[in-house]
């Protein structure tokens, strides 16, 4: 399971020109389903994203996490996250994971965040949408599990 992550001022997701989901102050998460992944490999992965020491400390150092700040997370699935791109002009998505099991997966790490966050939003499974956010820094790391 691979999840991108960007710390954000704010970011929003549109589907059919409607905002779907939206927060302010946070982490985007693009989330990418791999074959093989599971509800272990999801909680792993939301753990490190919720820990994770992306947010400035008083002496201006990364030293706090989405939970420190109390910020909000959007997630969006992101399946071409699990390209493989090493060779050729096209990407190869044989790796993903079958839309069945990575929506169930998706959800998973969804209702994982809502019951450790103040603030979760999402965009929409498999539509195609919109991603627009303000990225702060830019601060960006793959993270996986």
């Amino acid at each position: 399971m691979l999840g991108l992550i960007q710390r954000v001022s704010s970011a929003r997701v549109m589907v059919d020109g409607a905002v779907v989901g939206e927060i302010g102050h946070g982490l985007l998460l693009l989330l990418g389903v791999e074959k093989g992944d599971d509800e272990e490999r999801s909680r792993r992965l939301l753990d490190r994203v919720i820990s994770y020491r992306v947010f400035a400390d008083e002496n201006g150092h990364m030293n706090r996490s989405l939970v420190d700040i109390d910020g909000g997370l959007l997630i969006v699935s992101q399946f071409t996250l699990a390209a493989s791109t090493k060779k050729g002009l096209r990407p190869s998505f044989s790796s993903a994971a079958p839309p069945d099991q990575a929506e169930a997966l998706y959800d998973h790490v969804v209702e994982l965040a809502r019951g450790r966050l103040g603030t979760v939003a999402t965009g929409r499974f498999g539509a195609d949408m919109q991603v627009s956010l303000t990225n702060d820094g830019p601060v960006t790391f793959l993270l996986s599990a």
